[in-house]
């Protein structure tokens, strides 16, 4: 019996709704139980350098992305283990991005329950979307993909 092996990573979802539901959450809390923890001017000065690090990281990696012409959604195949620009860095900047975009926007809002729930969202999305990713990319790459591993951390 031939066993089928999907050319993708298969994640347990598609990980911009991953944040962006778990930030809903956090912000519905923070509305209806409202817990201010830092004072408006800190809290707004980490929320820009927080977004401007999100579209840097963001805009980095997707110009790397399309320069290797690989696919940015994990649904579908990988054609190249993109090494250059943001991916020296390391080797998950899409998800640095979403994660400091989601942590610009719960400071923006002062939204302690947010910013609670980002802990458990970051296991989430380390078992149920980066590990099945680089297992896919050994399987797919082999060595290559394992020699980029071991030079290139996971977040930064």
């Amino acid at each position: 019996m031939n066993e089928h092996v999907s050319d993708n990573a298969g994640v347990i979802a598609f990980p911009p709704a991953l944040y962006a539901v778990t930030l809903l959450m956090g912000l519905g809390l923070s509305f209806i139980f409202p817990v201010s923890f830092l004072p408006r001017p800190i809290s707004l000065l980490f929320a820009v350098f927080a977004l401007i690090g999100a579209g840097w990281f963001s805009i980095s990696a997707f110009r790397a992305m399309n320069r290797a012409q690989t696919a940015i959604d994990p649904a579908k195949p990988a054609t190249a283990i993109v090494s250059d620009g943001v991916f020296k860095l390391g080797r998950n900047p899409l998800y640095l991005s979403l994660t400091l975009l989601y942590l610009g926007i719960s400071l923006l809002f002062n939204a302690l329950w947010a910013l609670l729930l980002l802990l458990p969202l970051l296991v989430v999305v380390k078992i149920g979307v980066i590990q099945p990713e680089e297992v896919y990319l050994e399987r797919k790459f082999g060595d290559d993909y394992l020699s980029y591993k071991a030079q290139v951390r996971r977040w930064i």
